[in-house]
């Protein structure tokens, strides 16, 4: 039986998911400088070892509240739609193996925000597991083109 690796986070309570192949790596709070008349899903820019990468703030993205903890967030690097961005998550969760067999169809019953970024979902002893879907979590977001500083689609437009 084929199975899949998911490194798993919480956002506002909700246990959400990527598959290993689309994460780079985890990061503890990172130092953020604001971008102006960016769209509200963006946190700001930070540096990666000399790389520029968008934050990306998924409570804001799931259409959530903000957080009212004081730790800053987590950061997931993310890897897709042929850039590295950081999706800004309230905590880190396991890796967790699991079966192809057991990844469900979204239901319908998912608020659109939800839906829109989610591939599969797969009930685990902690609860319902959202495995997101990296282009769709990018998709109407923009991003700072690395060479022009200017604002463009990461989907290439």
């Amino acid at each position: 039986m084929a199975t899949r690796q998911i490194c798993t986070f919480r956002v506002a309570g909700l246990l959400l998911g990527l598959d290993v192949a689309h994460v780079q790596e985890v990061l503890r709070g990172q130092e953020m400088t604001e971008v102006p008349l960016a769209p509200p899903a963006v946190k700001g820019l930070l540096n990666l070892r000399g790389q520029i990468v968008t934050a990306i703030d998924l409570r804001r993205r799931l259409a959530l509240p903000p957080a009212v903890a004081e730790e800053p967030p987590m950061n997931v690097i993310m890897l897709g739609g042929g850039s590295v961005v950081s999706l800004l998550v309230d905590s880190i969760g396991d890796v967790e193996t699991v079966r192809s067999d057991a990844l469900a169809p979204v239901p319908e019953t998912l608020d659109a925000a939800t839906k829109s970024v989610t591939r599969f979902v797969c009930k685990l002893d902690g609860g319902l597991l959202l495995i997101l879907d990296p282009r769709g979590v990018l998709s109407g977001i923009a991003r700072v083109g690395e060479s022009t500083g200017s604002l463009r689609n990461v989907d290439g437009n």
